[in-house]
């Protein structure tokens, strides 16, 4: 289970839905930003704070300038669109989720700062609209 707020200050990967429902016990730093999340005695999850930060392609050395707001809130986006539940209503071709994904589309596309990164994600969602666009 992924969640990353809608500024995209950090990305939270739970192995199980009903690990939220009780209090960590600890975070511990693996590498700068990351972080494994311990729930009785066991790992549970991880953490990655500023994922924007990380975007790259391929095997391509992550941009060093910080990330703007505008690549912060379309990451967020991003992330809603490839996990349940809207990408389920994305590949039952709901019409607000594809409005949602041609609005990403829209916005990467017109982003002018930050345009290593928007690519990245516009090719994303370049993608997820030619992979369900026939689904």
């Amino acid at each position: 289970m992924l969640h990353c707020d809608t500024e995209a200050a950090e990305l939270i990967c739970l192995r199980d839905p009903a690990v939220p429902d009780a209090p960590l016990e600890a975070r511990i730093g693996i590498a700068p930003g990351l972080a494994l999340l311990v729930q009785d005695g066991a790992v549970v999850g991880w953490s990655l704070a500023d994922p924007a930060r990380y975007l790259t392609s391929g095997y391509t050395a992550p941009d060093q300038s910080p990330p703007s707001p505008d690549t912060r809130r379309q990451l967020a986006e991003c992330l809603a669109l490839l996990t349940r539940p809207l990408v389920d209503e994305v590949m039952d071709k709901e019409p607000s989720a594809w409005h949602r994904l041609r609005t990403a589309e829209r916005v990467l596309r017109n982003q002018r700062e930050d345009r290593r990164r928007a690519e990245i994600l516009h090719r994303l969602v370049i993608r997820m609209i030619e992979d369900y666009e026939n689904w």
